[in-house]
């Protein structure tokens, strides 16, 4: 009855139970979907405040070319992984050949069709990663633009700071930060019940047979996420020398959330307290590199986009060029650098890489219906990736706690308070 008690046990338990529910009912299922949906908006409400605190804290904190050797660290991690994921679906898909023999049979919104070629080109993708308005970045969750705002509102406050001495505002966005992080912890109460409603509604809504017209597709999608998932735990034993068999304790309650809302923003609150009350990462790095692995660390994405292209070429039948291959890859990382990660917009991406390559539009379609359980693949490594980068990325710089990762020592996200921040700040700034 204890391990009932567990937050990852109860969500695990509502989610099977949600399914089991919504296959009995059927349709009727589908009047709990807004009980679920605004489980969802109490999360999402507070990423964009809890993101900003956070990247401002971390860049704020750090003095000297301590933000640059993180930031630089933290990249190389995120865009290295986000090229071997890439590859690794080319390959796979050249492997398992999970679009050939597919046939179309489902007709397609005519509105993705419209959204898609509205899509912008790289160019203007790049621009866009800086807003014109903050605010209106913010109101839309725009979360590139908000990042890059922020990384800069907390290089100029670390400036502010070395001049004036002044450390109110840096104060602030920490309270701000833990405030926010004490809401979600609130709302997580009712996660059993909000996933419980959502999974009912899709099983009411689908049955098990979503998952019949693409098996070949979500099989290649779940082995790259596992061979890329042991590739992260190889590389993190390597590197940091810890035991990795104490990382599925570490990982489950984030895991659970992950696999069952799958959306990397609902689970970042989450991420962000076990990284440092169980993985023993320091705030200063859990605050830098996880927000900024919310929005350019999905490496479940990157795989499953360039697992789409090569998806979509091989049910139209058509032979794609080296040249398409590399632009398939490149779209893959840029997308997942640009886009939000919450449900529900992978079918415009879809039409996008569709547009971009000159691919099958009605391919499409199939993937849209079991894009529920490619989400699940894709999230689950997105957030536990992001956590391996972070112990990384604090490796270089001896900032895990080895007591904290091994068990034999406490530590509360709230508790660790700027001060504590600063005692470590001049490792970020020695050499590698």
């Amino acid at each position: 009855m204890k391990a009932l008690r567990h937050p990852a046990a109860q969500i695990g338990l509502a989610a099977i139970g949600g399914i089991v529910f919504g296959l009995i009912v059927g349709d009727w299922a589908a009047n709990l979907k807004f009980i679920g949906d605004l489980f969802i908006r109490l999360i999402q409400m507070s990423i964009v405040p809890l993101v900003m605190a956070s990247v401002i804290v971390a860049t704020g904190s750090m003095s000297g070319t301590g933000t640059g050797k993180i930031a630089v660290r933290t990249f190389k991690w995120m865009i290295g992984f986000s090229f071997v994921a890439a590859v690794l679906a080319w390959l796979l898909s050249i492997l398992i050949q999970p679009g050939a023999g597919m046939e179309f049979t489902q007709e397609l919104d005519p509105s993705l069709e419209e959204s898609a070629s509205e899509a912008l080109g790289w160019q203007d993708t790049l621009l866009n990663f800086v807003s014109t308005n903050v605010f209106n970045a913010m109101s839309t969750a725009t979360m590139v633009p908000i990042i890059v705002f922020s990384l800069l509102f907390g290089i100029a406050l670390r400036s502010h700071i070395t001049k004036t001495g002044d450390t109110g505002v840096l104060t602030l966005m920490d309270q701000i930060q833990q405030i926010v992080l004490t809401m979600i912890r609130l709302v997580m109460h009712i996660a059993p019940v909000g996933v419980f409603c959502l999974l009912a509604a899709l099983a009411g809504d689908v049955g098990f047979s979503v998952v019949s017209t693409a098996l070949s597709y979500l099989g290649t999608t779940l082995l790259g996420v596992l061979i890329l998932f042991a590739l992260f735990v190889v590389v993190v034993t390597v590197r940091t020398r810890l035991d990795p068999r104490s990382l599925p304790s570490k990982l489950t309650e984030q895991t659970a959330i992950a696999v069952t809302t799958t959306s990397s923003a609902v689970t970042f609150p989450t991420v962000l307290k076990n990284t440092v009350e169980k993985v023993g990462v320091s705030q200063k790095v859990a605050n830098f590199t996880l927000s900024i692995g919310l929005t350019m660390g999905s490496y479940g994405a990157v795989l499953n986009y360039m697992i789409v292209v090569m998806f979509l070429a091989q049910a139209g039948d058509v032979d794609l060029s080296v040249g398409q291959i590399a632009l398939g890859m490149g779209l893959a990382i840029l997308l997942n650098m640009g886009t939000i990660t919450v449900p529900g917009g992978f079918p415009v991406i879809a039409m996008f890489l569709a547009t971009s390559l000159d691919l099958p539009f009605e391919a499409v379609g199939l993937l849209i219906a079991v894009d529920w359980f490619a989400g699940i693949f894709r999230t689950f490594l997105n957030v536990n990736g992001d956590t391996f980068v972070a112990m990384l990325v604090a490796n270089a710089d001896d900032e895990i706690d080895r007591d904290v990762y091994n068990g034999t020592k406490t530590v509360v996200a709230e508790d660790i308070d700027l001060d504590e921040y600063r005692d470590v700040m001049a490792q970020a700034d020695r050499a590698d």
